[in-house]
């Protein structure tokens, strides 16, 4: 590795699978001190031992991104540790289903709670540190279902819209004071989190789901996890440094149609 993330301190939010943890094992890797969040302990325990098998620098951190007083301290954590935070990747989120004709008001309030003020809470506590030392980098995650229709899930749709318009506010607000704030909008990518909606996607059938999802994609595949971390590290390290309110589209063509 090259060493884009030397003595840095990185946060990752929905950190223990996923996009999440192969970006926390990458920005480790690239020299940054990490701090491995996730609502799920064990999971955050067992991203972090990854970390340190390698060599790297990380502690977990239990919290859940909704709640105020968690996020502040999972910060205050962190600039007791590390001293600094440097680097915020808001990638913690909860999927949705239905349409805005059967969507459960219950499954509104989660997406909105954990998509978007969560981005809200984690960005509000890291923003306060980077603005203190004039330097850092917010990335937050968004979905190419902000930019474009995805059928039955209303709920999604607009959270992730919320956290694109949410990007662009911040990075005019935070540019003059050196911190940079973008947002990565990937297609889909096969995590565990997608199962439910490629299964349900199948009428019941996972391999006629992924089928389905995978035609909608020019490439002919759906993306991985270590792909969307490799443009979370553009982002975050110097490489990008004129970049700021970008919505960062990594989905294999699927907009472009």
């Amino acid at each position: 590795m090259t060493g884009k993330l030397a003595s840095r301190a990185a946060v990752v939010t929905g950190a223990g699978s996923g996009i999440g943890r192969a970006a926390a094992l990458l920005f480790a890797r690239e020299g940054a001190a990490v701090a491995v969040v996730d609502v799920a302990g064990e999971a955050a325990a067992d991203t972090a031992k990854l970390i340190a098998a390698e060599g790297g620098r990380a502690f977990p951190a239990v919290a859940d991104v909704t709640s105020a007083a968690a996020v502040e301290d999972v910060f205050t954590a962190v600039i007791r540790e590390y001293g600094q935070v440097d680097v915020l990747y808001n990638n913690a989120g909860v999927n949705s289903s239905g349409s805005v004709a059967d969507a459960t008001e219950e499954d509104w309030d989660r997406c909105f709670a954990v998509n978007a003020k969560g981005t809200f809470l984690c960005s509000r506590a890291a923003a306060r540190s980077m603005i203190g030392a004039g330097r850092g980098s917010i990335i937050n995650q968004g979905s190419v279902a902000a930019l474009v229709g995805v059928a039955n899930f209303a709920s999604y749709c607009a959270s992730k819209g919320a956290v694109v318009a949410l990007t662009r506010s911040m990075s005019v607000d935070l540019a003059p004071r050196g911190v940079r704030v973008n947002v990565i909008c990937p297609g889909t990518v096969y995590t565990p989190l997608m199962e439910p909606m490629l299964r349900a996607r199948g009428g019941g059938d996972m391999a006629a789901g992924l089928a389905l999802t995978t035609a909608k994609y020019p490439i002919g595949r759906l993306g991985t996890p270590e792909e969307i971390a490799a443009v979370a590290l553009f982002l975050a390290s110097d490489d990008s440094s004129f970049l700021t309110g970008s919505v960062v589209t990594a989905d294999g063509g699927m907009t472009s149609q």
